[in-house]
């Protein structure tokens, strides 16, 4: 079972919100798909499930194309979407019933898969009990377990631990980590400690384009540009640090600290010593930051960002 994304575009009158996108998830890969708010992310999940009409291009689901033959593949796609729309006023277990029988499901296989997924996912406590009584946390949970329900062999999670708590996290981290296996999974985060708990792939994508589709590995990389952690006696602003020679981007770590992203094979440490001289800020630390996928992230957008 795959994923197939073959030149996707969705246009807002003038406004592209996806730009002729391509790429594929085979079964068995948990792929994540990274980008800055408004950059496509859920406009492309919402096509893959059916949910939203293409401009052109084409989403194939286990050689199915979405557009022709959409509730087939909503029958073997798993979505939650990134707001988990959720009826408050039901209970858990009447509102598993309910979707399930939206999937097709009935008599002894529906109260099966309710009873599976209400214990898979850790709501035996809570099936009794009004979705409005329940946490961020568990309303998560009862998300998952509706895009579970109908065992979908492709998941399309978008935000699935957007609200949580550490705690909350760890848990359903390690809940989507079980039900992945032998599934084709997309997830959208923004925590990276996320990604790569979970991930082998990722897909970043920025105003609409793909800026990069590799292994973890090798997108965090030694052969990729590692950052510079500096810190000075006194403050200092990113607008000064920024426009030194060599320097792609700038974060402020604290007042007295920032972290450089210099430019592939540019040197910008005599820039930096140059600066502290005539500004009469001393150095108090320098030192060459390993590779994160936070950098690199940051990089990815920073570059084709206006």
């Amino acid at each position: 079972m795959s994923l197939v994304v073959n030149k996707l575009t969705k246009v807002y009158g003038t406004q592209y919100a996806i730009n002729t996108i391509s790429f594929e998830v085979s079964e068995g890969e948990i792929v994540a798909f990274l980008g800055p708010n408004g950059a496509g992310k859920s406009t492309t999940m919402k096509i893959a499930t059916g949910f939203l009409a293409a401009t052109s291009g084409t989403v194939l689901v286990n050689g199915m194309d979405v557009a022709h033959r959409p509730m087939d593949v909503k029958r073997m796609t798993g979505y939650l979407p990134e707001h988990n729309p959720l009826y408050v006023d039901m209970y858990v277990h009447e509102y598993l019933a309910f979707t399930g029988r939206l999937y097709g499901l009935s008599g002894k296989r529906l109260r099966n898969r309710v009873g599976q997924m209400i214990d898979l996912c850790g709501l035996t406590v809570e099936q009794n009990k009004k979705i409005e009584a329940l946490s961020k946390g568990y309303r998560q949970r009862v998300g998952l377990a509706q895009a579970l329900l109908h065992d979908p062999k492709v998941l399309i999670l978008d935000e699935p631990t957007s609200g949580l708590d550490p705690n909350q996290l760890v848990e359903i981290r390690k809940l989507i980590k079980e039900v992945s296996k032998n599934k084709t999974v997309l997830f959208s985060t923004h925590i990276m400690q996320e990604v790569q708990a979970l991930c082998d792939r990722v897909i970043v994508i920025n105003k609409g384009s793909i800026v990069a589709d590799a292994g973890l590995s090798e997108l965090v990389g030694k052969d990729k540009t590692r950052s510079l952690i500096i810190e000075f006696e006194e403050p200092v602003s990113v607008g000064e640090i920024e426009v030194l020679p060599g320097v792609v981007g700038v974060r402020q770590v604290a007042a007295t600290v920032v972290e450089v992203i210099p430019q592939q094979g540019f040197d910008v440490r005599p820039s930096i010593f140059k600066f502290s001289t005539e500004q009469g800020n001393s150095l108090v630390g320098l030192r060459w930051d390993e590779n994160s996928l936070e950098s690199v992230f940051a990089e990815l957008t920073r570059n084709v960002s206006s």
